[in-house]
């Protein structure tokens, strides 16, 4: 998806117009999870149809999703919802939300989720991380804003 002039300059602003909806992140999560077709998502989310479909066009206009179509025997075609790789690469962005309300907004019974890498099943965090593959303290980070 092209940005155009007339678009915000600010990069968080523009991902909020594609994102921002609290209903697309969920979405988003149960793509990741495996969750592909319309009525499994609407039933896992408990989401309003129209809603879904408002969610999943946006994503799939803005390049975050993209449509399969698939055909149960005795049934008409449908649509199955997959990541693209801009989708995926939001798997960091979500991985982030999870890590701050595991911290911020803790559950008495401890996280619902735990990230681990699949070769040594270690726990895995978000971070800033520099070229060479460096973590970054937070607060030795800046946000150095461009004209």
């Amino acid at each position: 998806m092209t940005v155009t002039a007339d678009e915000p300059v600010c990069s968080i602003e523009r991902s909020l117009q594609i994102l921002g909806e609290r209903w697309t992140l969920l979405i988003l999560r149960e793509l990741f999870l495996g969750r592909h077709r319309f009525a499994d998502i609407r039933d896992s989310l408990g989401i309003a149809p129209n809603l879904l479909s408002a969610r999943l066009r946006t994503l799939v206009g803005a390049g975050v999703v993209r449509t399969l179509t698939y055909q149960e025997p005795g049934s008409r075609q449908r649509r199955s919802y997959h990541l693209t790789k801009a989708g995926a690469d939001l798997s960091v962005v979500l991985g982030a939300l999870q890590q701050w309300g595991d911290t911020h907004r803790a559950r008495p019974a401890g996280p619902s989720a735990l990230r681990r890498t699949r070769s040594t099943g270690e726990p895995v965090r978000v971070a800033f991380v520099d070229e060479a593959g460096r973590e970054v303290a937070r607060d030795d980070v800046l946000l150095d804003v461009r004209p």
